[in-house]
């Protein structure tokens, strides 16, 4: 058994690279064979290692049903099995024969499940009534309402300006591609777009600048055969345990990648890497601009590929010609030799996986800053092939679909909105006028959804899933508008969040394995989630909410025949297949049975590639075409559109468009009276703003409420200790924690951002001591992927009072290490006990560590020395 609050990644399984494990395979015993790659890519060596927990008093022989899923409170889509008794979830298992996760869970897929039978889950329709109070209904009621209101507003001036839908990053991709046919065209509106605004369009947005369209270039299996790991503003420890699992085996095993990490805290990541950029925040591309001059002054590239396969060589190389390691070093506040080590690491490898997420997508120059590391892979000719992998990352489950199926501003199966052609295309599938379909300008982005709403433009605005009350910048802002006499406010959810408490209807909705459907990870891979139990009291799935407002609303295509053609979760995958046919994300390949397999499959599917498609761009030939592409592209420094004319001129004939800017600083910056960077992130323990997390006692005990990181330097010039409340304040609001003195750079303010006001006996929103992150952020946001800028306010933070001998409860796993020694480091304890099956005979736990001769201290490891360390590829190879 194994607590997995106290060790988030499990026991280590140390493993090589194929090639170094096929040379073993001949004396190695029995069942370890199994795991052998057959054909280098589709088969991983690395070991299965089967994660279960349980409620207590069930043993796996009690156990009525084990029901297929995958996570849904992470993006790495860990697929696993739900437990049911008695028609409850009573836990979860890994899969064994997956491809992502080869039987791993993260510790929020062990223990979140707990939220599906909290008991203040929502089971009936609220509306708002005559003395301001949410009261229960019926569902005729508050549905009928919602339609009388959007009729009302369809028929009135302005028609389908007035509608406004925010979803998520955790609905299902048939629910998705449902809601964008309604949005799109049967309402007719481009006000559209998610939460996944909040932590993935600049994934998209770089995708889409370098190579044409969206959609992953590597695959998980990448880390089985790279030589070279850079995590570029990601705290994948963290954010996605299993992956990082992953890493760590590799590093333990024969043949271990170097690595590299930026990030201004020492988290595990950083602790592990072999060279650690702690830059300031808000400087990325002056970092990333320095590092390719290197790469390009020491002729540290693949002239033939650069030549063949890119456009924009010239230009990127007169960009960075001046971006030298001392100039970025006095702008990043590092030292000069760091630099010049990572570049080195990079420009000495073989083969480079790469990952990237919040560290850069939400900071400044966010989408120039991710392509560049776009243009890293691209120079050094490094994708296509094993373990030559990218992941421009995403946060939450199933935020590639919000993008494939066009709930967010993007058109559905990744179709251009200024090509005439793809919305001909869409409404000849739809049949509906292409007049209806929105794309007479740039879609809708969420923060100006909001902004609409607060100009009353919007008038209805569809909440699904998410609780922007707690996400969104400058919280105080985002009540007001949540709280406008002028806004029709529909909440779809599973509990009374504190977005839900401002609507004027509530939907109660029912959640992962209370219903069926499909959903891709961030490498592309497709998994079913069957239904396991019945949702609680009359809550509903999304998707049935969706098709109920649609027959209501008589939605009907020109033909007059209903708009929405299919009535459940597979018939709505049939009709996303059709959709998707032709384009980047092909599922036509995929259906329901076949997703019931042992494993996940990845997209590109089709009959040509039955099984799948491991890695995109093998040859070299990017979605660049002009009658292909995704976007005719933008201007990094002001998010400018280019127009077809200028885009054609460009002549890309299938390749990759190497992308460059100036560094600029940030739009907000330290002085006087704000002298601090305040940065916000994620703790292990928790997803999103901990509506299922805060529910499960596990996660819930292990980070009970937020703090405030601090580096000991300005800990002590500010006379604050472990454990003292402090408050935080911006030119927008305050907020107070206790302080976590640790490994963070001087300067740097850490908080979480998922707590919000979580009391549940409050009245209200607002009610308590603010102490949510985002009351302090700013309204700003990158001009290319519009993603608000989380990482880059300016504050000022004051001791409030001493702790009188009581310590922060922020976790000491998975965030920067606290440097008092009397904090204790967390722990669940017995309650969270999770077994580890190993699948090696003789294996398991720490055992296999310490006989395999490769548990090492990160702490005690050699420093990175590239000729040493990272090994030339050799012809067996």
């Amino acid at each position: 058994m194994s607590d997995r609050i106290a060790d988030p990644w499990g026991s280590r399984t140390p493993y090589g690279p194929p090639a170094v494990v096929e040379r073993l395979a001949a004396s190695l015993p029995g069942r370890l064979k199994d795991v052998l790659p057959g054909d280098l890519g589709r088969r991983s060596p690395w070991p299965v290692r089967v994660d279960t927990f349980l409620q207590e008093g069930i043993g796996e022989q009690d156990v009525d049903a084990w029901v297929q899923a995958a996570s849904i409170m992470h993006s790495n889509g860990d697929a696993m099995d739900i437990a049911v008794k008695d028609g409850r979830i009573v836990g979860v298992r890994g899969r064994a024969g997956d491809r992502v996760n080869h039987g791993r869970l993260d510790p929020k897929d062990l223990y979140g499940w707990q939220a599906n039978n909290s008991p203040d889950r929502l089971t009936r329709p609220l509306i708002r009534g005559c003395g301001g109070e949410l009261v229960e209904t019926d569902w005729d009621t508050a549905m009928n309402l919602i339609v009388a209101k959007s009729k009302e507003l369809l028929d009135g001036p302005g028609g389908w300006g007035h509608f406004g839908f925010h979803t998520s990053g955790q609905l299902f991709l048939e629910e998705y591609y449902t809601l964008g046919v309604i949005g799109k065209a049967g309402i007719g509106t481009p006000h559209m777009d998610g939460n996944t605004r909040l932590c993935t369009a600049t994934a998209a947005a770089a995708l889409k600048a370098s190579f044409g369209t969206d959609g992953q270039p590597g695959s998980y299996t990448d880390v089985d055969h790279c030589d070279a790991i850079a995590l570029w503003g990601h705290n994948v420890a963290e954010t996605q345990t299993v992956l990082w699992a992953r890493m760590l085996d590799r590093r333990r095993g024969p043949r271990p990648p170097a690595m590299l990490a930026v990030d201004p805290r020492e988290t595990p990541v950083a602790r592990e890497a072999d060279v650690h950029l702690a830059i300031r925040s808000g400087t990325n591309m002056a970092l990333m601009n320095a590092l390719i001059h290197v790469l390009i002054d020491k002729g540290w590239y693949d002239e033939r590929y650069v030549r063949a396969h890119t456009l924009g060589f010239g230009e990127l190389q007169r960009t960075v010609a001046e971006c030298t390691p001392e100039w970025a070093a006095q702008i990043c506040d590092v030292p000069v030799r760091l630099i010049e080590q990572a570049a080195e690491l990079l420009g000495s490898c073989d083969r480079l996986l790469s990952t990237v997420l919040q560290g850069f997508y939400q900071s400044n120059q966010a989408t120039a800053a991710a392509c560049q590391v776009n243009n890293i892979h691209l120079l050094r000719g490094m994708l296509g092939r094993p373990g030559a992998g990218l992941y421009q990352m995403n946060g939450q489950p199933t935020a590639q679909n919000t993008r494939e199926a066009g709930a967010n501003g993007d058109l559905p199966g990744m179709r251009n909105w200024d090509n005439p052609e793809h919305i001909r295309r869409l409404a000849e599938l739809w049949n509906v006028d292409p007049s209806v379909i929105p794309h007479w300008a740039p879609p809708t982005h969420a923060m100006q959804v909001f902004r609409y709403a607060e100009q009353g433009s919007i008038k209805l605005l569809w909440v699904s899933a998410t609780n922007p009350a707690v996400s969104l910048p400058d919280l105080a802002r985002i009540r007001r508008i949540l709280a406008g006499d002028e806004l029709f406010l529909v909440v779809q959810d599973l509990f009374l969040t504190e977005t839900a408490r401002f609507a004027d209807v509530v939907l109660p909705a029912a959640t992962w394995g209370e219903k069926q459907g499909t959903f891709t990870s961030v490498d592309r891979t497709v998994h079913l989630a069957d239904k396991a139990v019945e949702p609680p009291g009359e809550a509903r799935p999304d998707l049935d909410i969706f098709l109920d407002y649609a027959r209501r609303m008589d939605f009907r295509d020109k033909d007059g025949a209903p708009l929405i053609k299919w009535h459940d979760p597979e018939s709505a995958f049939e009709a996303w297949k059709a959709c998707s046919a032709g384009r980047p994300c092909d599922y036509t390949g995929i259906t329901y049975e076949k997703l019931r397999g042992e494993s996940g499959v990845q997209w590109p599917c089709t009959p040509g590639a039955p099984r799948g498609t491991e890695r995109l761009y093998t040859g070299g030939r990017f979605n660049t075409d002009p009658g292909y592409c995704e976007t005719y592209g933008h201007d990094l420094l002001t998010g400018a559109e280019y127009s077809e004319e200028q885009y054609r001129a460009k002549e890309p004939g299938g390749r990759a468009f190497l992308q460059a800017a100036p560094y600029q600083p940030s739009p907000e910056v330290p002085g006087q009276e704000y002298p601090l960077l305040l940065t916000t992130g994620r703790t292990v323990y928790h997803f999103h703003t901990r509506t299922k997390t805060g529910r499960a006692p596990q996660l819930n005990d292990a980070a009970p409420e937020p703090w405030v990181e601090l580096s000991p330097g300005d800990a002590s010039a500010m006379g604050v200790s472990e454990g003292d409340t402090v408050r935080v304040e911006s030119p927008r609001g305050a907020l107070e924690a206790r302080a976590r003195v640790c490994g963070t750079r001087p300067g740097v303010v850490f908080v979480p951002f998922h707590y919000g006001y979580w009391d549940r006996d409050d009245s209200g929103p607002g009610d308590g001591t603010a102490r949510a992150a985002n009351e302090l952020t700013i309204t700003s946001w990158d001009p290319v992927s519009k993603q608000p800028l989380y990482k880059v306010a300016a504050v000022r933070v004051s001791k409030v009072a001493g702790a009188d001998g009581a310590l922060s409860a922020a976790p000491t796993v998975g965030a920067a290490a606290p440097h008092d020694p009397r904090v204790p480091r967390t722990a669940g304890g017995p309650a969270a006990e999770a077994s580890e099956a190993f699948e090696r005979p003789g294996d398991g736990g720490p055992g296999v560590q310490e006989r395999s001769g490769l548990r090492r201290d990160p702490g005690d490891r050699e420093r990175f020395t590239p000729r040493d360390r990272v090994p030339r590829r050799t012809e067996e190879e």
